[in-house]
């Protein structure tokens, strides 16, 4: 067996070749949860799978939305075919409705993820622009040279698909994102008989969801779900809000059964769960006649008669739980008495935000309840058991994980060699792999990198606007105004601090002669030959200069601006 790692980013170069033969190459969700995007090459035709978000945190101040640099791929958007969706979730489908400019491809989808694309395409104003092709579930599909068909397997959200790619060259089988749930109360149950099939196939590779390769046995049931919530809920008089995410349509119906069980009525708090419900109804997932109130409505009931379905499971700062703990909603309040229950568990990396907003309910007195005190949550992803089970099914020849972070990837290489897959390759985003003679190498890297949305534009996380940003963040920030006259200063320079301690205020870093702010401005203008004087960009980086000298001995390097007004 024969384990291979992608080439790192610093040995980037182009492969030849790209134009014959069948070829993988991760734009993004390889080496990270989250972001997905993949591309499949067959004799220089392009096939895209998935097209995903993932959202912005302090290393990118003030960003929502971070996507996939699709640079490769746009470069040579005649070449691509088509892009497929598996499934309705923002790291799969979320940034379709931002970068479809730059790919101007046809769509594919069942009619779930369809419907909650349309809602977006909308949004940004291109619904009548992208052809979405509708199929129906284990539909099938001929874009350019590749034969697509569905799978239908299970998740956490209605609807989830894995990928046949059949073509000349062999076929390729993408998970998306799964697990075997045998009783998912919303949409159909795995198909094991076309699984079973594809066995039979000679399937030459398998492309491998990675989250859940840590956890023994299996994900669980949303069944165990449904019954623990119904009795959770009966024992609380007080109010009840429940944080779950909100594509988790089978959780949403679970939390409706469980507050009807026990005379309770249920509202929904967050956009993006009205935005899941009118997606579900239309689809046929949850029925038109369910009943959600309006937070300001389920304001006026008993607290014994209302459950809160709430965005901001994973502490997002503008999501409903937020705003809730620190008493900053219009329409909901908490207090002793009353319950949340977090049916989800925390994303890593979110730990400290969820950590702040508990904290901050049981300030109020409110009680918590997680998954670590009851069967309140599983997950949409496959454990080892499961993982074993689809390799047993499919048997290909090599598998390639992704959707997991490099150490999630390494080991699902391992357990797939444990499965006697013939052969393991690890791959991060941006590297080109070849299949040939049964096998897979990597055979070089493309461009590949990330994309924030800013101002209604996509730009380069080194973008001179993020990279000030990031600066005034951590740095602070230092504003100069200077009035200049033809013999030099016509007045005091004007200096202002933003963000950061003023060193000169510290006698440690102050000069023997007590010189301030203005002497340091002053100074570094009036040491200049006469001649410089009336080049402003010769003043302003002299200024700049001076400024950051001051600063040089605590080690802070702040954004300094220089302005020049001629009187």
């Amino acid at each position: 067996m024969n384990r291979m790692s992608a080439q790192t980013a610093a040995n980037w170069s182009i492969p030849e070749g790209l134009d014959k033969g069948l070829w993988f190459i991760p734009l993004g969700g390889a080496g990270e949860i989250g972001m997905n995007m993949n591309l499949f090459g067959c004799d220089g035709r392009w096939l895209m799978i998935d097209c995903g978000i993932t959202f912005g945190d302090d290393t990118v101040p003030g960003i929502d939305v971070v996507m996939p640099d699709p640079s490769f791929i746009a470069e040579r958007r005649e070449k691509l075919d088509g892009l497929v969706v598996t499934h309705a979730h923002e790291d799969h489908l979320g940034a379709v409705a931002y970068l479809w400019p730059q790919l101007q491809c046809p769509v594919y989808a069942t009619p779930f993820a369809a419907e909650f694309l349309k809602a977006k395409l909308t949004e940004a104003g291109l619904v009548d622009e992208v052809m979405v092709h509708v199929l129906p579930l284990s539909g099938q599909a001929k874009i350019g040279p590749f034969e697509v068909e569905f799978v239908t397997l299970t998740h956490s959200i209605p609807e989830p698909n894995a990928v046949v790619i059949r073509t000349p060259h062999g076929a390729i089988f993408h998970t998306g994102d799964w697990k075997f749930d045998p009783d998912p109360l919303i949409g159909e149950v795995s198909d094991f008989k076309k699984l079973e099939a594809l066995g039979r196939e000679d399937i030459l590779a398998l492309v491998g969801d990675s989250t859940n390769v840590f956890t023994e046995g299996e994900a669980g049931s949303e069944r165990g779900v449904r019954d623990s919530l119904v009795t959770l809920f009966g024992r609380y008089t007080g109010r009840i809000a429940v944080g779950c995410f909100s594509s988790n349509v089978a959780r949403l119906d679970s939390i409706a059964h469980a507050a009807e069980a026990n005379g309770r009525h249920v509202a929904l708090v967050g956009q993006s769960l009205w935005r899941i419900v009118e997606t579900s109804r239309k689809t046929g997932y949850i029925s038109r006649n369910a009943k959600f109130y309006e937070a300001e409505e389920a304001a006026h009931f008993p607290r014994d008669k209302v459950v809160y379905i709430c965005t901001g499971s994973q502490g997002e700062g503008r999501a409903a739980l937020m705003r809730i703990a620190f008493d900053q909603h219009p329409d909901v309040v908490l207090e002793k008495g009353d319950v949340v229950v977090f049916s989800s568990r925390v994303i890593p990396g979110n730990e400290q935000a969820v950590h702040k907003v508990q904290n901050q309910l049981i300030r109020l007195g409110v009680e918590i309840v997680t998954w670590r005190d009851e069967d309140i949550h599983v997950s949409g992803h496959p454990a080892r058991d499961e993982l074993r089970r689809m390799y047993g099914l499919i048997r290909p020849r090599i598998a390639i994980p992704v959707h997991g972070e490099l150490m999630h990837m390494n080991a699902h290489a391992k357990l797939a060699e444990e499965c006697q897959v013939p052969q393991a390759v690890l791959v991060e985003n941006g590297a080109a792999l070849k299949f040939a003679d049964g096998r897979a190498e990597v055979m070089g890297n493309v461009w590949s990198g990330r994309l924030a949305w800013l101002d209604g534009r996509t730009v380069a996380l080194n973008d001179p606007i993020i990279k000030e940003r990031k600066k005034l963040l951590f740095e602070g920030a230092v504003v100069v105004s200077v009035a200049l006259d033809e013999d030099g200063l016509a007045d005091d320079p004007q200096v202002t601090l933003l963000g950061i301690g003023d060193p000169l205020e510290n006698k440690g870093f102050k000069g023997k002669d007590g010189r301030d702010w203005d002497w340091v401005v002053s100074n570094a203008i009036e040491r200049l030959p006469k001649k410089a004087r009336r080049d402003d960009a010769v003043i302003e980086e002299a200024v700049r200069s001076a400024v950051r000298k001051v600063f040089a001995p605590t080690g802070r390097k702040p954004l300094v601006k220089v302005h020049i007004s001629l009187v």
